[in-house]
């Protein structure tokens, strides 16, 4: 009967397949989840045969890191949630991880931001809180347990009124000692933002401007030791507590540095880096449009950066998105604000310069979707090509070219540090949940994305992920 047919065939394309690269198989998806991996050669119909010959089918990427909101603290408005998720599906992203930031508890405001993305998202998502206050230690268990949401960012520069202009208090590592604990205990993970800002005060009169070179100037005002000084401290304290830590936005090697050699005697620690520490720096001529938190680094630095994903020490790639508008960004580099839009870019860019670069396709397909799948508690949902996982792909023609473009990264920015790129993948297809998101690399009206439910991040979500001795296949 037609009605039990698969849905959707891909076919005639190569489809990524974890230990066997690039094969030649069609996909069979049926009710939102792959059903089958066949050879070309099969008779096996579907309700819709689509020719992806000459391109790659790859796991839909996943960004662990982005921010909503015109203020960057929540989605409120249905744009929030519909242009900045188009910029993602534009680009290949399936998933991605949205932090909000609130002192009040995140009952409410958890209800409320799930409201503006639900039937807006064309895009999965699931959601990360910043913790700050007393409260939020004792809800902590039930954001795990009832809320689905197993992990939460701490500032570590959020010290007296640093925070205030977000509406977070000032903390200390008394603080976040308490909350690597009761993380530990719950099969959290904590994302620190690592920065001493004692440092950065000290520094911030011996800076001098360079209009020539504004980049340097931001540089030189948050150097790498600001970075690497509190990521050493927050992961000497994750071994002390057995927390899981992951490193948001690491931008030196400085502080790469110190992961690995913390690692040396404690494994829970992960790295995330973002597309424009690989592909940007001081010498970039993007302006006050490129300031962000860590700031753009050296050169050296992306070299740096690069050597650890090739060797995995970086475990995921991300973009810490932020859609604020180009009218914050067009001053003085001291006087802009901090961040730009990106996840639109995240799977392109990653993959361009990394296959460049001659690092193999399995090692950024990890980067940009199954590490973060792994780390996050959405493995095997997420992050992968196999009977029974959710039909997130990505169809890419790996020479079709293209020109990064703000008008065509769709977000309420308006603007990208990128302009004028080019690269050579090019998203021609992204499916979320067996629904074209987009199709023939032109933007679909569905906006199929759901809230991911994550009881678990970190050590534990990889727990589950790793087969016990009696699974172990004989």
């Amino acid at each position: 009967m037609a009605n039990d047919l698969p849905d959707l065939r891909l076919h005639g394309g190569k489809v990524f397949v974890h230990g066997s690269g690039l094969v030649d198989a069609d996909i069979l998806v049926k009710d939102g989840t792959v059903v089958g991996l066949v050879d070309a050669s099969s008779p096996a119909l579907a309700t819709e045969t689509l020719d992806v010959s000459g391109q790659w089918v790859l796991p839909g990427a996943i960004d662990p890191h982005v921010h909503l909101g015109k203020d960057i603290r929540v989605p409120k408005d249905p744009d929030d949630a519909d242009l900045e998720s188009a910029s993602a599906v534009a680009g290949g992203i399936t998933s991605m991880l949205v932090y909000l930031m609130s002192s009040e508890s995140y009952a409410g405001v958890h209800e409320a931001a799930d409201g503006a993305m639900a039937g807006n998202s064309r895009v999965n998502y699931g959601f990360h809180y910043v913790l700050g206050t007393d409260e939020h230690l004792a809800e902590l268990p039930s954001y795990v347990k009832d809320l689905g949401v197993s992990s939460f960012k701490f500032f570590m520069n959020f010290r007296d009124d640093e925070g205030a202009y977000l509406g977070m208090p000032g903390n200390d590592d008394g603080f976040m000692y308490d909350l690597l604990g009761l993380s530990a205990d719950h099969g959290a993970m904590i994302n620190p933002h690592p920065e001493n800002i004692e440092l950065v005060r000290r520094l911030a009169g011996r800076t001098l401007v360079d209009p020539d070179h504004p980049l340097r100037s931001w540089n030189a005002a948050r150097p790498p030791l600001v970075e690497a000084d509190a990521q050493q401290r927050v992961a000497y304290l994750a071994a002390a507590t057995g927390a899981s830590v992951y490193a948001v936005h690491t931008s030196s090697g400085a502080a790469l540095d110190v992961v690995r050699r913390q690692r040396e005697s404690y494994e829970n620690l992960f790295v995330e880096t973002c597309t424009h520490y690989l592909t940007l720096s001081t010498d970039s001529g993007c302006g006050s449009y490129g300031k962000v938190n860590p700031p753009l680094r050296d050169p050296a630095d992306v070299e740096a950066l690069w050597a650890g994903v090739a060797d995995g020490s970086v475990d995921t790639v991300g973009s810490d998105h932020n859609a604020r508008h180009r009218s914050h960004k067009e001053k003085d580099i001291f006087s802009a604000t901090a961040g730009f839009p990106g996840t639109g870019v995240v799977l392109p860019l990653t993959l361009a310069e990394g296959l460049a670069r001659g690092i193999g396709l399995e090692r950024l397909v990890d980067a940009t979707s199954t590490r973060s799948a792994k780390l996050f508690g959405l493995y095997p949902r997420k992050g992968t090509i196999q009977v029974g996982s959710d039909a997130d792909l990505v169809v890419v023609d790996p020479t079709g070219g293209t020109v990064i473009d703000a008008a065509t990264q769709y977000s309420a920015a308006e603007y990208t540090p990128w302009q004028g790129t080019r690269v050579d993948p090019k998203v021609v297809h992204t499916v979320v949940g067996g629904t074209f998101a987009v199709r023939n690399g032109r933007l679909t009206d569905e906006r199929p994305g759901s809230f991911l439910h994550r009881p678990r991040s970190g050590a534990s979500a990889l727990a589950a992920t790793t087969p016990t001795p009696q699974e172990q296949p004989s």
